[in-house]
């Protein structure tokens, strides 16, 4: 079925290509506000839902299921021709037709890109020889050129002499039923004006920078290095010889345990909350680019132990309980699945996935608090607090709202302002109320533990600097940390009016429970715990093992400040973190992912669109936000899983082992080396060293591109030899094309 709203451009493509495939979904009128496709936050049409319940939300995409649903499988260069037509075309017809139709303008500018656009078009037409873009027959890239053309090249005034063959092109299109039907169907008489409505409610587009148009036939420039002869032998060499110095994958057998003399790597993520689904931003900052690394550790045979859970103690528990009507115990149970499942669709490769309500929790943090306790690292001090006297309660910030003391927003909650974002002390909110009972709560004092951190100051100091001499923190994790350290340290609260926590292991505070990021990170080492009996000889052994923390930056502080403050004022020689890698932030479309406001796309939502994992794997990595925020979006998903996944990467692949296969009976072919091949061994050879050197300091995205980098090297050295070609030729010609094929 086939979702779609009156006056929406994109009905042209669809339409024809229902009517041109022989397809025929049925189409459900919709207005533009529906939200049809349930994981997306905002509208977005037209939107083909399959039998199985998933949704196509690309029009793109959309022509090209019905078109493969007809038996017509699009060739590499009808996948070329819709690439370019996204990228390139219709972002320009896009301001085109918003300055001529909403605004009744001309747009010199989006003119002059269109008709550059065309003229290529044009070109490529003559280039062919063939009454279609890519053959003598109708295609899916056809279909999708004309919907995108036609509401400009329905008035025949912008169709110049010169192009002459989009000329005939687009009357030869026109003349199909299946394109007539679909304008009549579309713009029900109203010529262009018909879009006017959809339009005037869409963003307004800006064109792309300007650069040479393509169609995507001709290769992407390769990175390109200027090497000597010395290093030109070394690469050859390491190509003939290096599989035979390449040391066998270790056999992993559990419980994985450092060993002497080798490189051990003990790899966490944060530890994600039970009260939500975890979304995209959550997934990319901690357990997917610690997952990344661990595979890459398990590669260089290091011995590695990756190790992850839920956290679920706290306040967000509580609340999330009562929301939902459990128990928080129920709540836990209910999310750490939730989360298990997530994980697992995205191939993340934990060694151990546990969670923070254990015995092992209680057992290792009450020890680290009595360590405290003894070492004179803990001081009592009074804290002003809300109390429900109804519910017989001291209130957490989540369990309070009222007026805003700011801007008097009636919502804020008693931690922040949702509106102007400002933080908030739970004591300054006007007229306050419980959010249980409703009840107004009354200020009182309520006795409480502090870590004496300026008294661990210099010891901390001492440790940084040596931590971020010797191992790989990120830039944001450093300079968090040191304005921190800078600002000079302060009595940071450990402890909680609550009752769903690690109980405190002292008679005066046995009705109040360890703060959750006093808590929290302890959980790795519990969980460890829960691994393996030998845990200490992963967590009281930093001689021996390298500790690495991956989170997003917000949680930078208390990883690289508070936990190790903790562990130091313990003196119980724990392993404490060696290479700090924090995120940025990556947001959502225009605005930020949002758990309370379900704004993003989550991990379930991610399984429920039926684009497999990998996928999501290689889009979230590829705009992973390292040095800066970035952010997802729908339209630049697609356009990357195209142009970079599937033309650069895919295609490489492909074509290599089509060659191999058709030409040389699935046997790599001899080789003979020339220059050039030399010259690419030493490029590739250059961007595997980069590709190590940014893996091993964590650097995920940089490492990403040095792969696209020489997927695009074998494209070009494929492109510029021709093969397929040299393959039917001379003798001399055939040695040739096996020595290329070989080498790709």
């Amino acid at each position: 079925k086939v979702y779609l709203n009156s006056g929406n451009p994109g009905g042209l493509k669809v339409v024809a290509a229902a009517e041109l495939s022989g397809v025929g979904p049925e189409f459900q009128p919709v207005s533009l506000e529906e939200r049809v496709v349930p994981f997306l936050s905002q509208s977005k049409l037209p939107a083909l839902q399959l039998p199985t319940g998933s949704f196509i939300f690309s029009t793109n995409a959309i022509c090209q299921y019905l078109f493969t649903l007809s038996g017509k499988e699009p060739s590499d260069a009808t996948n070329q021709w819709l690439e370019w037509e996204a990228t390139r075309l219709q972002p320009a017809v896009n301001v085109w037709l918003h300055t001529s139709v909403v605004q009744g303008k001309k747009n010199e500018q989006a003119a002059s890109a269109v008709s550059k656009l065309l003229a290529h078009i044009n070109q490529s037409l003559i280039k062919t020889a063939t009454p279609y873009l890519t053959s003598a027959a109708v295609t899916v890239a056809d279909v999708v050129l004309w919907g995108a053309l036609y509401p400009i090249l329905v008035d025949p005034t912008h169709l110049s002499e010169e192009l002459l063959m989009v000329c005939e092109w687009f009357e030869r299109m026109n003349m199909l039923d299946s394109c007539r039907k679909a304008s009549e169907s579309v713009l029900q008489g109203k010529g262009v004006q018909a879009f006017k409505a959809y339009l005037q409610k869409q963003p307004v587009s800006t064109l792309l920078s300007e650069k040479p148009a393509s169609n995507g036939q001709e290769e992407g420039d390769a990175p390109g290095q200027t090497f000597t002869e010395e290093e030109i032998r070394a690469a050859e060499d390491a190509w003939r010889h290096g599989t035979v110095q390449m040391s066998k994958p270790k056999l992993v057998q559990h419980p994985i345990l450092p060993k002497k003399n080798e490189r051990n790597i003990l790899i966490t993520s944060a530890l994600p909350y039970v009260n939500n689904v975890p979304h995209l931003g959550n997934i990319i900052g901690c357990v997917l680019s610690a997952d990344v690394f661990a595979r890459y550790c398990r590669m260089r045979n290091w011995n590695t132990l990756y190790i992850c859970g839920t956290d679920e103690y706290g306040t967000a528990t509580e609340t999330k309980a009562m929301e939902e009507g459990l128990t928080p115990q129920q709540i836990c149970d209910k999310y750490n699945a939730i989360h298990s499942q997530i994980y697992q669709w995205f191939h993340i490769s934990f060694d151990f996935f546990g969670r923070t309500t254990t015995e092992h929790q209680t057992r290792i943090a009450q020890d680290i608090f009595n360590r405290l306790l003894q070492r004179d690292f803990l001081v009592n001090d009074t804290v002003e607090q809300l109390r429900c006297n109804r519910c017989e309660r001291f209130l957490a910030d989540r369990f309070v709202e009222g007026s805003c003391p700011f801007c008097n927003y009636e919502e804020a909650r008693g931690d922040q302002c949702d509106k102007c974002g400002k933080l908030i002390n739970a004591v300054e909110l006007k007229n306050p109320q419980c959010k249980i009972c409703k009840d107004t709560p009354v200020i009182k004092s309520s006795k409480h533990l502090f870590i004496d951190l300026p008294k661990l100051q210099e010891r901390l100091e001492e440790w940084f600097d040596k931590s971020v001499a010797t191992g790989d923190w990120t830039t944001n994790a450093r300079l968090i940390t040191r304005s921190w350290i800078r600002d000079g340290l302060k009595p940071r609260c450990i402890t909680r009016d609550l009752k769903w926590g690690t109980p405190v292991p002292l008679e005066e505070f046995k009705d109040k429970v360890f703060y959750v990021w006093f808590d929290a990170p302890i959980g790795y080492i519990s969980i460890t715990a829960d691994y393996t009996e030998h845990w200490e000889k992963w967590w009281k052994n930093p001689e021996e093992v390298q500790l690495y923390n991956f989170m997003a930056k917000d949680n930078v502080p208390f990883h690289s400040v508070i936990f190790p403050c903790s562990l130091l004022g313990a003196e119980d020689n724990y392993t404490l973190v060696n290479s700090l890698i924090a995120t940025e932030y990556l947001n959502y479309e225009d605005g930020k992912f949002s758990k309370s406001r379900g704004v993003g796309v989550f991990g379930n939502m991610a399984k429920d669109t039926g684009i497999p994992a990998d996928i999501w794997r290689f889009y979230l990595l590829f705009i992973r936000p390292e040095g800066q925020d970035s952010s997802f979006s729908w339209n630049d998903f697609l356009l990357k899983n195209n142009s970079e996944l599937l033309n650069n990467l895919g295609n490489f692949i492909n074509r290599a082992g089509m060659f191999v296969t058709k030409f040389f009976d699935r046997l790599v072919p001899e080789m003979e080396l020339n220059l050039e091949d030399k010259q690419l061994l030493a490029q590739v050879t250059w961007e595997l060293q980069q590709y190590h050197q940014h893996l091993e300091k964590a650097r995920i995205r940089d490492a990403l591109k040095c792969i696209l980098n020489i997927s695009r090297c074998g494209n070009q050295y494929i492109q510029v030899n021709e093969p397929w070609k040299r393959i039917q030729g001379s003798d001399a010609d055939k040695k040739r094309a096996g020595t290329v094929t070989g080498m790709a």
